[in-house]
């Protein structure tokens, strides 16, 4: 089979220093920052920002827009916080699943726990990936009640970002590839690779394009093949 690498488009720069979830809406693009836990929302188009807002998450690593509310992974906190879309308050805290030490560091001692990076959100649904269990945890808000989850391929799984077959795209920032997942199973259907020096940390889908943002260089763009 052809290998597949995309051509990376850039967009424009995110708002903040070191942008690390992204999740496309109707209204924008929005933005976790993780070093000013800053939330932001910009342009499609131009990258303006449309709305800015501090949260008390801390070293923050996912967004997405769901049930009314923006869900943020505060990652070093080993929580989901669940904010108001209006002003960016935090509403409530849950357990983040799959929280522990990362493969990287297993061993190490000074290794720290930490949670999840990449959030999607899906018929009242969550679905948040942990880098440290390496895999996607399926989540029902009402009770914050694990319905299943599924392993993803890759030392460290970032960004998730649904496909339109309804099927996961999921990057994995230590081989610079994107699978596409089976939301059940994990069975991969796809991979996608980005080459060096780019990053994928946070990961959505917007009319039908793979966008991506890179915490090591604020490049906010998009995923193109041939």
């Amino acid at each position: 089979m052809p290998v597949k690498i995309a051509q990376v488009e850039k967009c424009f720069k995110s708002a903040g220093p070191q942008p690390n979830g992204l999740q496309a809406s109707a209204d924008g693009l929005w933005c976790i920052d993780q070093r000013n836990n800053r939330l932001y929302r910009q342009d499609f188009a131009t990258g303006e920002v449309l709305f800015d807002a501090q949260t008390d998450t801390v070293h923050s690593s996912g967004v997405t827009v769901g049930g009314g509310y923006v869900w943020v992974a505060s990652t070093y906190e080993r929580k989901i916080a669940q904010l108001e879309v209006d002003s960016g308050k935090t509403v409530a805290k849950y357990s983040s699943p799959g929280s522990g030490v990362v493969g990287w560091r297993e061993g190490a001692a000074d290794a720290q726990e930490t949670g999840a990076h990449g959030l999607e959100w899906r018929d009242g649904r969550l679905y948040v990936a942990s880098p440290p269990s390496q895999m996607v945890h399926v989540i029902d808000p009402e009770g914050w009640r694990e319905t299943h989850c599924f392993r993803v391929p890759g030392l460290r799984v970032h960004g998730i970002a649904w496909a339109g077959d309804g099927n996961l795209w999921a990057a994995d920032t230590s081989a610079g590839t994107v699978s596409l997942l089976d939301p059940h199973s994990g069975r991969i259907f796809d991979v996608i690779r980005v080459q060096a020096p780019d990053e994928v940390h946070g990961m959505t889908i917007h009319e039908g394009v793979l966008w991506y943002c890179s915490a090591a260089n604020c490049d906010i763009g998009r995923l193109l093949l041939d």
